[in-house]
């Protein structure tokens, strides 16, 4: 078990990183009192898990909250529903929401902590390997809307984060492969070295194996943990966080959050967001084609595909969080590991770009 802490002050809190967290009482023990808990999951994960954290929280007063599997299920009905629930078993404000499952119940729980008298724990139990890497740590909350992703929410810092690594062994394997584009995504923005690692390793990566695994969770965390350290909500250095995702975001908008899972989506993205990059002239010509041939390799999709349109992308990326004051705002590269931020795209380079990395059409 290894625990990597996030210093943010007041708001510090654990990420618990280990194999066989969930059913076992003394991981629980230090982070929940005596308050009510409500665990909030989705039907897929509750009957592969909720049993064993029910157990494991004996003694509790547990309720539950299960909603609908998929990225769609991340809405205001939901919402609504889960607030609701609380509202009429009186919920008090020392009550502790636990999400337990991938980044949709994360964001959705940690919106309805943060929104529920303005404001109460809540616990990350994430079940992907992208919400363990990701979307459990920094306290990043929302739910979407059909104008765009993650447009409504707080930042909220959990209480904990609790990050079994035996639930990956669950994952299908396209929610395994979609959550390590988001893993590579650290190597591109923190650490060339960890690119390295990914290309030496993708074989233990398809395999699963434990240490691998215990590896690449621990070491996102990290790398997330600095960037969150120094800006909590995004004001500056930590949007290089979201490399890929203005594009990888438009995928997902343009096609109604149903075709793409999140990490496919950032897959693709990324590798147009380096070859913008590399047109730019920020970045030397060479890691597109290295981030496109790791992701290829560990079975990702890398281009854009030959029916969506460009134009239609671009115009989505118009509501994109990072825009401020009507510019628009991207995270690109100027060298392996080393992010910016950068102002100055024009929507020709952008297009060019976004056309560059489309399937041509047959």
């Amino acid at each position: 078990m290894r625990t990597i802490e996030i210093p943010l002050g007041e708001r510090a809190y654990p990420v618990v990183v280990g194999e066989g967290l969930l059913a076992d009482p003394a991981t629980w023990a230090p982070h929940l009192g005596k308050a009510p808990v409500v665990v909030v999951t989705n039907d897929t994960v509750a009957d592969l898990y909720l049993q064993p954290v029910l157990d494991a929280l004996a003694g509790h007063d547990v309720d539950t909250f299960v909603m609908p599997d998929g990225e769609t299920e991340k809405n205001w009905d939901n919402w609504r529903a889960l607030i609701g629930q609380l509202a009429d078993r009186h919920a008090p404000r020392d009550t502790t929401l636990v999400a337990l499952g991938g980044g949709v119940v994360g964001d959705l729980c940690g919106f309805a902590a943060a929104t529920w008298m303005r404001g109460i724990r809540f616990i990350q139990v994430p079940t992907t390997l992208l919400a363990q890497v990701d979307a459990s740590v920094g306290g990043k909350t929302a739910i979407n809307i059909p104008q765009g992703k993650n447009l409504v929410g707080a930042f909220h810092q959990p209480a904990a984060v609790l990050a079994d690594t035996a639930t990956l062994r669950t994952l299908p394997p396209r929610e395994y492969r979609a959550g390590l584009a988001e893993v590579l995504k650290y190597g591109a923005i923190c650490d060339a070295g960890f690119i390295d690692w990914f290309e030496a390793n993708i074989d233990a990566l398809r395999a699963m194996d434990a240490s691998a695994l215990a590896e690449i969770v621990e070491r996102s965390v990290r790398y997330k943990a600095a960037v969150v350290a120094e800006d909590e909500q995004e004001q500056g250095v930590r949007a290089i966080l979201n490399f890929g995702h203005t594009f990888g975001h438009a995928l997902e908008t343009h096609t109604g959050y149903t075709r793409f899972l999140h990490g496919e989506a950032i897959a693709i993205g990324m590798v147009v967001a380096a070859t913008l990059s590399e047109a730019r002239g920020l970045l030397q010509p060479g890691l597109a084609q290295r981030l496109a041939d790791i992701q290829s390799a560990l079975g990702l999709a890398v281009s854009i595909p030959a029916d969506i349109e460009p134009a239609d992308l671009l115009e989505h990326m118009r509501l994109d969080k990072k825009n401020l004051a009507g510019r628009r705002r991207l995270v690109l590269l100027s060298a392996p590991g080393n992010a910016i931020i950068d102002e100055d795209s024009r929507d020709d380079e952008i297009l060019a770009a976004l056309t560059a990395c489309r399937d041509h059409p047959e």
